[in-house]
């Protein structure tokens, strides 16, 4: 009898490894993330969906809204209408390696970046906390306000101008995209 049960159980075991995981961004997401946004009384779709990897680890989804899909980061820069970018975290991450994708992601992006626009990102790198899974982050940039932060699920404030709206949304679309060009291309719906 133990032996019929100790195949069973193994079977059962060999089961539950091969079932197929979540693969794609939008799976690993969970249902968290919506179609469509409000910003300003502007309705906002959901340009794409994209998975941060680092290694061999899923660490984030990330969700990209804008007034209307394009997958031209030079448009979507240009433009200065309502956006929004969610990041629904996966694994826990804490906010010195956050902080460090920042700078890394500005310098990366926006080599040209004046004094102002690095202080507004040292102001960014106070309002982080370490993220645990199923944290929420995000950005939601209104032409009238400037950059609202969500740390957690916690608003933590703003930060006023296009520079900076458009330096962070640089971090993941510009020439150099932190999270890579795989993710550059799905979250502009490529």
């Amino acid at each position: 009898m133990y032996k019929i049960f100790a195949v069973f159980a193994a079977i059962l075991i060999t089961l539950v490894i091969l079932a197929p995981q979540p693969s794609t961004a939008a799976e690993k997401a969970g249902g968290i993330l919506v179609d469509s946004q409000m910003v300003d009384d502007q309705q906002l779709v959901l340009n794409g969906l994209a998975l941060r990897e680092k290694f061999v680890f899923d660490v984030y989804v990330a969700a990209l809204y804008l007034p209307k899909k394009t997958s031209d980061p030079k448009t979507i820069l240009a433009d200065d209408t309502p956006r929004m970018m969610t990041m629904h975290f996966l694994r826990n991450v804490d906010a010195k390696a956050i902080n460090e994708a920042w700078l890394e992601g500005l310098n990366d992006n926006t080599p040209n970046a004046t004094q102002e626009l690095k202080a507004k990102f040292e102001q960014l790198a106070d309002m982080m906390v370490d993220m645990k899974k199923d944290d929420v982050m995000g950005f939601t940039y209104s032409p009238t306000s400037g950059t609202a932060i969500m740390v957690a699920g916690q608003p933590k404030g703003g930060i006023p101008g296009k520079d900076f709206a458009d330096a962070i949304l640089a971090t993941w679309i510009g020439p150099n995209p932190g999270p890579g060009t795989k993710f550059k291309q799905a979250i502009l719906g490529n």
